[in-house]
């Protein structure tokens, strides 16, 4: 069984750190990067975290030391990586449609780059030539993902070089020399569907032929999670003796092994996440029971961005009659985090508890309404740390500047 904390522990943290407030467990962390180890040992997998999901540099810190290494979508996301102790060859930066700039402070500091426009590979092979090793990350026209929000290989998408342009890459790579180490393609998020992952090998390695010096093939992420009680996700082990398939047949029809690589990150993260909140008043309208917390979108956007579900408990009163709530925040716009949700008797004061809350939720948090950020805890070794300080209102004024009269 999954390693989770209790009722009695979460509500011990809210007592001890207040709320609205994030919890992390280290431990769970490390038991989904061992599951994936596990469901690929029989190829030559590299695991590159996701870290957009959860950039805490404690969490960062806290992955590296389980052997993982780490993707970063911006190069600030880089640096991050860096400061918390990655080595540059440990560090993978994927591009969309960025200033080249960032591309070559990505190339300063010695990490892996993969390049997602026609423009910006003309420029680095300009810039760079043959001397650093670069991959092209391309759309594979595949519809994938929990909804078209988080779909990203299909063929309306910003994301990659349209693989039907193919033929004007292969020109850019002739014409300025360029060394080709890597092919990427990401789906979306939320894949429960092997086959998709199949389907993507299947484009890339159609392409294999072309790049004489390619080492590896790199297949994102986006592994669906569990939210809802009986809900399944992923199944990484099927997709582990998929992948190991595919590439021992590669290796047949082209004399040469390639590596593969992911970049799981609500996969590693989300589960082992936990949102703390408080309930401010209970309000009934009709049929409808408004159990309005102390939190709001600025906090989880998820739910209202891209009708994400979390389940929701009450630790407060666990043994309580399950009645039906619309669970909703104190923002002073519609941030409604869960409509006709079953829950144990609420009353205002008790605490509840998201499930499934360490992917994209501080991360994607504001200070909508100038309300401050929640802190957040992470527990390892059954000890509660905190790792981030709630906001307060001299951060909201921080970087604002104030003019003399």
């Amino acid at each position: 069984m999954p390693q989770v904390l209790t009722h009695h522990q979460l509500l011990e943290i809210a007592g001890e750190f207040g709320t609205p407030l994030y919890v992390y467990h280290a431990e769970r962390i490390t038991e989904q990067y061992q599951r994936l180890r596990a469901a690929f040992r029989e190829t030559d997998a590299t695991f590159f975290y996701a870290c957009k999901a959860l950039t805490n540099i404690n969490v960062l810190r806290h992955i590296k030391s389980i052997g993982c290494n780490a993707d970063c979508s911006s190069i600030n996301e880089v640096k991050l990586a860096l400061l918390a102790g990655f080595e540059p060859s440990k560090v993978l930066y994927t591009s969309n449609n960025i200033a080249f700039s960032e591309i070559e402070a990505a190339v300063s500091l010695g990490v892996h780059v993969n390049i997602d426009s026609l423009s910006n590979l003309r420029k680095f092979g300009e810039r760079y030539g043959h001397s650093y090793p670069v991959g092209i990350r391309l759309r594979p026209n595949i519809m994938a993902g929990g909804n078209l929000k988080i779909s990203t290989g299909h063929n309306k998408s910003k994301f990659g070089i349209p693989v039907e342009d193919i033929d004007q890459v292969l020109d850019i790579v002739k014409e300025k020399n360029l060394h080709i180490r890597t092919l990427h393609i990401h789906t979306g998020s939320e894949i429960k569907d092997v086959e998709v992952f199949a389907k993507g090998i299947e484009v890339l390695f159609n392409l294999v032929k072309h790049f004489p010096e390619l080492e590896v093939i790199d297949l994102g992420g986006g592994f669906k999670v569990p939210y809802a009680p009986g809900e399944e996700g992923t199944d990484v082990e099927l997709l582990g003796k998929s992948v190991k398939a595919e590439f021992e047949a590669i290796a047949k029809i082209y004399g040469r092994r390639l590596q593969v690589w992911f970049e799981p990150g609500k996969f590693l993260v989300s589960e082992a996440g936990y949102f703390l909140v408080q309930v401010n008043v209970l309000k009934q309208t009709g049929d409808t029971c408004f159990a309005g917390v102390n939190s709001g979108l600025n906090h989880l956007i998820r739910p209202m961005f891209y009708g994400s579900y979390h389940h929701i408990e009450n630790i407060s009163n666990a043994s309580g009659v399950p009645e039906p709530y619309h669970v909703v925040g104190n923002i002073c716009e519609t941030d409604t985090f869960a409509e006709d949700r079953m829950i144990a008797e609420i009353r205002e004061d008790d605490y509840l508890v998201f499930y499934n809350a360490g992917a994209y939720g501080f991360e994607m948090a504001s200070n909508y309404n100038s309300r401050f950020k929640p802190a957040e805890v992470l527990v390892k070794d059954n000890k509660a740390r905190l790792i981030r300080r709630r906001d307060t209102m001299e951060d909201i004024l921080a970087t604002q500047v104030v003019l003399e009269d």
